[in-house]
């Protein structure tokens, strides 16, 4: 049981240490860049703790306030909806080339902008992924080792138990956050490194079959998704390509790999709501025709995903595939908590928009074009949303067409 100083908690300690050796496994000499909501500073500074008695060379943190974001949407100019700061992301853009460490905490409220006007949150979002190139180029390709990690705001954690009054409701949040970074025990370095060895022998299976597609059927769905030429599955920890071997994501129990952009096919529907822009998305219906979504439709917030889906020429096909077993903890918590980190761990999903080079084989010798060729997708996004549940099987499909299960009914069938 965390204390109600959770705070102040040998688990809020542990989830730093854990972070700094596992998640992003800095090396000594190393610097790093830490991204944070201001209220999270308790967190920034025993993640500097502990990157100083790693080496570490500087620990620079930058801070988000979300009053100063809601100040603009309610004070700013119309034009200034179109502008992002370009000069901050090209400089972060040259910390990952100087081989700086990246580590982001996320913990905002997710619908900070609901009651914000949707044109101006989508025209400064489009402005941000189109300045931000320098920054996702590079950690889509992988270039330095990097980790996410969440602290437990307090509006979000009013948004994950609305019943609660705001102590309780973030102290049961960061229990829940605790719970599933697996910081159980007495060593959770240990416990990842378990959790690790796992999720290798699922991608080892996988990478062994080769499968040509998977077949996702069941319940409102019953999609083929072409796999990309030479893919590979990824999983808990990977190596970058600064020769670092970490654990992006805190806390993670998918496996992965990159669709072919061009062959995914049929329907399917949500299984979990999407947050995104401050609002909630419920219930997408999508069909895909060679690889391109073609009919799109949500009970709740379809306007916000038609300007996601028309975001580019990318935004309509799919950048990866994971698989999550209906029986991972997060599913088991019955919690949503409005955040991609959390709650694309619950089940299995899609994301639309940029693949990750580092799922192909020889991922970091391959070129822009050759990546493209070879079925991987190029946008400004890549946007997670969960398509997986207890009535969904999943088969792999070979070259010769013969169908292996996978998945039956949401949980791994080998």
């Amino acid at each position: 049981m965390v204390s109600k100083y959770w705070d102040e908690s040998a688990e809020l300690d542990k989830l730093a240490e854990l972070s700094i050796k596992t998640g992003v496994a800095l090396q000594s000499g190393q610097d790093l860049l830490i991204t944070a909501p201001l209220e999270a500073a308790p967190l920034v500074r025993r993640l500097a703790f502990h990157a100083y008695k790693q080496g570490c060379g500087i620990v620079t943190p930058l801070y988000t306030d979300p009053e100063v974001t809601l100040l603009r949407y309610q004070n700013a100019y119309k034009d200034s909806f179109d502008k992002a700061s370009d000069w901050l992301f090209e400089a972060m853009g040259s910390a990952f080339d100087k081989n700086t460490a990246r580590l982001a905490i996320v913990g905002e409220d997710p619908m900070l902008l609901s009651e914000q006007n949707a044109d101006d949150v989508s025209r400064a979002n489009q402005a941000v992924s189109k300045a931000s190139s320098p920054v996702r180029e590079r950690i889509t390709r992988f270039d330095v080792n990097w980790n996410i990690i969440a602290w437990p705001g307090k509006q979000w954690a009013k948004r994950v138990f609305p019943n609660l009054e705001d102590d309780d409701a973030q102290k049961q949040l960061a229990e829940a956050i605790f719970k599933a970074s697996r910081l159980d025990g007495d060593d959770p370095l240990e416990n990842w490194e378990r959790h690790n060895a796992n999720l290798r022998t699922r991608t080892d299976w996988l990478n062994g079959k080769n499968f040509s597609a998977l077949h996702f059927y069941g319940e409102g769905t019953d999609l083929y998704v072409g796999l990309a030429e030479g893919h590979e599955w990824m999983g808990g920890a990977s190596k970058s390509r600064n020769g670092v071997t970490c654990n992006p994501n805190i806390p993670s129990e998918e496996v992965f790999t990159t669709p072919h952009a061009l062959k995914v096919n049929g329907h399917v529907r949500s299984t979990k709501p999407l947050s995104h822009q401050g609002t909630l998305i419920e219930d997408i219906a999508v069909v895909f025709e060679n690889g391109k979504i073609t009919e799109a439709k949500a009970s709740k917030g379809e306007e916000v995903f038609l300007k996601l889906i028309d975001t580019d020429e990318g935004a309509r096909r799919l950048g990866e595939v994971a698989l999550v077993p209906h029986s991972s903890p997060i599913s088991q918590s019955n919690l949503l908590f409005y955040n991609t980190l959390f709650d694309e761990n619950a089940a299995c999903h899609i994301a639309l928009g940029q693949c990750y080079s580092k799922c192909f084989k020889n991922g970091d010798t391959l070129s822009k074009d050759q990546i493209i060729k070879n079925g991987g997708n190029s946008s400004m996004i890549h946007v997670d949303w969960m398509i997986g549940s207890e009535t969904i099987n999943i088969d792999g499909i070979d070259f010769d067409g013969t169908a292996i299960p996978v998945f039956r009914a949401g949980e791994w069938a080998v």
